[in-house]
């Protein structure tokens, strides 16, 4: 299913969340009645689509858009866009945002990090005038979470292994794919996802998906493995984590996940799972050889991918916020 049938709808939706101060749901600790608390104000880049990680990754959305289809018949007015992120990524903002999270640092951790990586390679990647702009501005950004992340991950002790935002495996995968992290941060990184799930087995598949989940911890964990492990290996490992892929048994993540309610945002995050499934399905399917495991994982995204776009574009904001940034993952890796 091609990505630029679904372009103008999601710039669309990008752009009116991350202008869009109002509803806020902001994750920060008072500790003073004096704290001028307006989201703008907290967040003078990150400030729309509900919450601080939503804004961010909507951003990333945006740039992945122009880079892939600004100036076609999929998108061509990208004027609007431009100017957007012009007015949101600039140094000052970047450099109170990058204050913001040394100053608080358990906050977004590692989620929002994360994306705040996967943007700047996305704007560097991007190129241009324009993305050299974005990727100068976000600077302040990425060598804060670097140095986050690099106090952080001696700490780790144990992963967060549960289906949601503080997800280890999801977060740290998309760190590494950014590639903005220093070589010694990349390496710590690595080092710990090792170190988490190596010698796993015997996944608990059984108990996938939680009642609030838009992450599959077992697939989640396979895809992170996928980034360090070579291939041979991490065949061999993946067989021993879900040995029911090739057995043939059920496995509960590669099915369908029943949504009852859309416009409830714990139950509706389930239609972020349908999507963010389908994209760690299809990157499982292409690091394997051909056969019937890579069949199997291939169906199983095609499936979750069909059951969740069209939740996508609803008019609700409960999802509109920020399913679309899963749907293009599962679109376009």
């Amino acid at each position: 299913m091609p990505a630029t049938a679904h372009t103008a709808a999601f710039a669309r939706l990008a752009l009116a969340n991350i202008t869009r101060e109002y509803p806020n749901f902001p994750a920060h600790l008072i500790t003073s009645p004096d704290e001028q608390l307006r989201p703008r104000t907290l967040h003078p880049a990150f400030y729309g689509a509900y919450d601080w990680h939503s804004a961010v990754h909507m951003h990333w959305l945006l740039v992945r858009l122009l880079r892939h289809h600004g100036s076609t018949p999929a998108l061509p007015d990208t004027a609007p866009l431009i100017d957007a992120l012009d007015r949101h990524l600039t140094h000052d903002t970047i450099t109170a945002e990058a204050a913001y999270l040394l100053g608080r640092p358990s906050f977004e951790r590692p989620y929002g990090w994360a994306w705040l990586l996967a943007l700047a390679a996305e704007c560097r990647a991007y190129g241009g005038a324009a993305g050299a702009r974005w990727t100068a501005a976000l600077a302040p950004g990425v060598a804060a979470v670097d140095r986050l992340l690099a106090g952080w991950l001696p700490k780790a002790t144990y992963p967060v292994r549960h289906g949601n935002h503080p997800n280890s495996a999801f977060a740290l995968g998309l760190a590494l794919d950014s590639g903005e992290l220093s070589a010694a941060t990349d390496r710590a990184v690595r080092d710990r996802l090792l170190d988490w799930f190596a010698d796993d087995h015997d996944a608990p598949a059984h108990w996938e998906p939680s009642g609030q989940d838009f992450l599959s911890p077992a697939l989640s964990e396979a895809d992170a493995m996928r980034r360090v492990l070579p291939p041979e290996r991490f065949a061999r490992w993946l067989d021993g984590f879900l040995p029911a892929l090739r057995s043939g048994a059920p496995c509960p993540p590669l099915e369908v996940p029943v949504v009852s309610d859309h416009a409830d945002p714990q139950i509706g995050h389930l239609l972020g799972l349908t999507l963010s499934r389908a994209a760690a399905l299809r990157s499982l399917a292409d690091a394997l050889p051909d056969g019937p495991v890579r069949t199997r994982l291939t169906g199983a995204a095609e499936a979750h991918l069909a059951a969740g776009l069209p939740a996508v574009e609803r008019g609700d904001f409960t999802t509109d916020h920020w399913l679309a940034t899963f749907a293009l993952l599962a679109l376009q890796p």
